[in-house]
């Protein structure tokens, strides 16, 4: 019969916000693990050695930089998770999502919780959050790098040597199609087609999966380095920098880690003038481990009875992560599995992205892909109510909602920057708990107001012709958006009619699209040159750096980071040799 579509009620898709990231597709190929001759368990390692480099961090600017430092110097890798090979949870798209659930000590995603109530998830792995994410390959604006101080010929030959491993070209079929045709159709001009670069208007971007669907990290760079030059060890926890007296001011010169058993190891840099220990352990791991090596602010090293290095109050300041705001569109008819693979890059200071699935009930154990209510991911409510009665009921709510109900898509929409700020402090000596980190989320009102442009740029999207067949006639977008705020799996406050006001939209809904940064910045923290300010034989390369999140994703410029860093430090000490 034809006529207008008939959509099914409210509460037929109110799970739906939980399942951004949709992935119910099932891969048959497997991807070979690689045998890195270099990668050992760090209970193989002796007690006491020597490099030229000590990074500590493996993850997406700590491979990298590793591989290319091998080259012509000897270096070690401390990384605190696992192998990301032969984890089919981190090789699958299928299985998407789910480390993020995994909450188990040996998962390769360490959950933390920010004071501002936001869920969220740091990296434990080699590889870093190159295997946790959702895969989205996109490089810095021009702006950016011009800003930064890059060489921006040495940034393209980077990212350049970075694409060669992990980037490719996403498919696009007809779901991400007609998103792509809507923002055009709602004024994001141009169409820049399929790019990497970062552009005003509507792109297809790249993708770490590639056409088969597997996911190709910073742990594949790792193909680049010398297999002499390079050692790698695994759940390797680094508690602390050692630091001596050199010339008029102290210089780093060893790391302490303990393996998985807790056995005590200490490598030390060999001498030379060029030898350093290279800190990327991310926006937590980084001003987390300055401060129990004894750079921080006085009053937490006083606090927590470390011994001071360097009074350095900027360490853990200027913390931010950059919000994201979703609206799920239930669909009439099937669309595709995909993930991100078109934005639309705005004056305004919002992208906008979107991801599709067929069928989100296929998940195992109600898992739901990566909005489960196992991993909590809205939740704001006071901590003392995050109890495990409330988890179940969310779950036992989704499950008893109809299969269908989990056809459609996601918009969403990332704040540029952003421009609030927050901070981190230590919680305690060990450096397996994670600290306390506030973001601040819309504390700046040029925040919430670009969120606000995003979400009515969303609405002309979903109402153009080009999306037209994947929505319903009958549902308007304030019904959408009441039902993206009641979903059963986001525990937080509700507000009746959050679409009356888009503000209120924003401040309930918000969520973390894991982009956060800072904590050791530029100018702040280290100088141009990532060398931490106030000590020698000390950098921090990685996106505690940050003064803003690069691009629309921003793993293609930490990855570029660890290349460009590499280069030129190798560049520095040949020319001296």
């Amino acid at each position: 019969m034809v006529g207008r579509r008939s959509a099914p009620s409210v509460a037929y898709f109110l799970v739906t916000h939980a399942l951004f990231f949709l992935l119910a597709c099932r891969l048959s190929a497997s991807q070979q693990a690689r045998n890195y001759t270099f990668v050992h368990d760090a209970r193989t390692a002796p007690e006491i050695s020597y490099y030229d480099y000590i990074i500590v961090g493996g993850g997406t600017a700590g491979c990298p930089l590793a591989a290319t430092l091998s080259q012509n110097a000897t270096v070690l890798v401390l990384e605190r998770g696992g192998s990301p090979y032969g984890d089919p949870n981190i090789t699958y798209l299928a299985n998407f999502g789910a480390p993020l659930a995994d909450a188990s000590p040996s998962s390769p995603s360490q959950r933390f919780i920010s004071e501002d109530g936001v869920i969220n998830a740091r990296a434990r792995v080699l590889g870093g959050g190159s295997c946790l994410n959702a895969g989205f390959y996109s490089r810095a604006e021009a702006d950016y790098i011009r800003d930064v101080g890059w060489n921006s010929e040495l940034a393209k030959q980077s990212y350049e040597w970075v694409e060669k491993k992990v980037a490719f070209q996403p498919p696009m079929k007809q779901w991400q199609s007609a998103v792509r045709d809507g923002l055009i159709d709602a004024g994001v001009l141009p169409n820049n087609g399929f790019t990497y670069d970062h552009m005003y208007g509507t792109k297809v971007g790249g993708s770490i999966f590639d056409t088969a669907g597997h996911r190709h990290t910073a742990a594949d760079l790792l193909d680049y380095a010398n297999p002499d030059g390079l050692t790698v060890l695994l759940k390797a926890t680094a508690h602390k920098v050692l630091f001596h007296t050199r010339g008029t001011q102290e210089g780093a010169h060893a790391v302490v880690f303990r393996d998985s058993t807790g056995a005590k190891h200490r490598a030390y840099l060999n001498s030379g003038a060029h030898n350093e220990i290279i800190i990327s352990a991310g926006s937590l791991g980084s001003p987390q481990l300055l401060i129990l090596s004894g750079v921080g602010p006085v009053d937490q090293l006083k606090a927590h009875n470390i011994t001071v290095v360097l009074d350095q109050p900027m360490v853990g300041q200027l913390m931010s992560d950059n919000p994201m705001n979703a609206v799920f569109v239930p669909s009439p008819v099937p669309v595709e599995v995909s993930l991100i693979e078109v934005v639309g890059i705005t004056h305004f200071g919002s992208y906008i992205e979107a991801a599709s699935g067929a069928n989100f009930g296929s998940f195992p154990d109600n898992d739901y892909g990566l909005f489960s209510p196992k991993i909590g991911q809205l939740s704001t409510l006071p901590p003392k109510q995050r109890t495990p009665e409330a988890l179940e009921r969310a779950i036992y709510n989704m499950s008893k909602l109809d299969r269908a109900a989990f056809r459609g898509g996601f918009i969403l929409e990332k704040i540029m920057g952003p421009i609030s700020t927050g901070h981190l402090e230590l919680t305690s000596k060990n450096p397996n708990v994670n600290p306390s980190v506030t973001f601040n989320y819309f504390k700046h009102p040029e925040d919430l107001a670009r969120c606000v442009q995003g979400m009515s740029t969303i609405e002309r999207v979903i109402g153009s012709k080009p999306f037209s067949k994947f929505r319903y006639d009958t549902l308007s977008v304030p019904q959408l958006l009441n039902m993206t705020a009641t979903a059963p799996v986001n525990l937080l406050p509700r507000h009746s009619n959050s679409s009356v006001s888009l503000e209120q939209f924003c401040k309930d809904t918000v969520m973390t699209i894991w982009h956060y940064h800072g904590g050791c910045q530029v100018g702040a923290v280290v100088d141009r040159d990532y060398k931490v300010i106030g000590v020698d034989a000390l950098r921090v390369i990685d996106g505690s750096t940050f003064n803003a999140s690069p691009g629309t994703n921003p793993q293609a410029t930490v990855m570029m980071l660890g290349r460009y860093m590499g280069v030129t430090m190798l560049t520095k000490r040949l020319a001296s040799a």
